[in-house]
């Protein structure tokens, strides 16, 4: 047995094309105070190295929870503008966004994921987001918030395949062929994604599930180290076969939101 184990396959190594650089960028939820300083450590990185093409890939839920998610999505939304970055659709950019287009039960949604925190970015103040219904709230999003902004987050991506990585935000069904997959598991899915031994065939890189520290496993990296209330904000580098974290530490603080929300799924 020794023998054939000394003989085993290794382990696959999954590689970025030749000449790109890729950071993928885990959940930012209002921390536009980690976010400017992740864009300034990552870009210091990728001065450091040989020139590539380098493009920065957000995972997903820039909004909701910290202070400062109308400041987020304006500075994503000028880099993917830009043509440096490529936005993934999270679970709580698709529950605000459906909310804008007149969905009472995501309004609730919205009230429920830390989505106060968003509406007080954009002008909206707490006692005026309780004032009625939620098709009162919805209406309200609708009116307050930029038009440039729930575009911009409507039109985010649902999985993005580079070399051997898929990213999305919070993962794939396992077994189910990519072509097949559906938004609500790519935005929702937690429990029998992170369970899962199997080779998905491609290196699964997701925010979503919170971890300490980014997570890398045999089939999957999790890269959500929690910055709401952590104030810790990562990446993970990719370059050929190479990969490596860049990470800051800003100031932890406590979450006040109650999570009641969630699809069915």
């Amino acid at each position: 047995m020794n023998f054939f184990r000394r003989f085993a396959k290794a382990p696959r190594q999954h590689r970025i094309p030749p000449g790109r650089r890729i950071y993928a960028i885990g959940d930012i939820h209002g921390r536009a105070d980690l976010l400017d300083q992740l864009l300034d450590a990552v870009g210091q990185d990728d001065a450091a190295r040989p020139r590539a093409d380098t493009e920065l890939v957000f995972l997903g839920d820039l909004i909701d929870r910290g202070p400062d998610s109308a400041a987020v999505v304006r500075r994503v939304r000028e880099l993917c503008r830009a043509g440096v970055a490529r936005l993934l659709k999270g679970n709580h950019e698709e529950v605000f966004v459906n909310a804008a287009f007149g969905d009472a039960r995501c309004a609730r949604g919205v009230m429920g994921l830390g989505g106060v925190a968003t509406l007080k970015s954009y002008g909206i103040s707490e006692d005026q987001a309780r004032n009625g219904s939620f098709d009162d709230l919805s209406r309200l999003i609708s009116r307050r918030v930029p038009q440039d902004d729930i575009a911009f987050l409507d039109g985010a991506e649902d999985m993005i395949v580079i070399g051997d990585y898929l990213f999305v935000h919070a993962g794939i069904r396992p077994g189910v062929p990519l072509e097949e997959q559906k938004g609500n598991d790519l935005r929702w899915i937690r429990e029998s994604f992170l369970k899962s031994g199997a080779d998905h065939g491609l290196m699964v890189i997701h925010g979503h599930s919170i971890t300490p520290d980014v997570e890398e496993m045999p089939n999957r990296i999790g890269v959500d180290t929690g910055a709401f209330f952590s104030g810790k904000l990562s990446a993970i580098g990719l370059e050929g076969a190479a990969r490596w974290v860049v990470s800051v530490q800003g100031e932890a603080a406590e979450y006040q939101g109650d999570d009641t929300y969630s699809p069915s799924i």
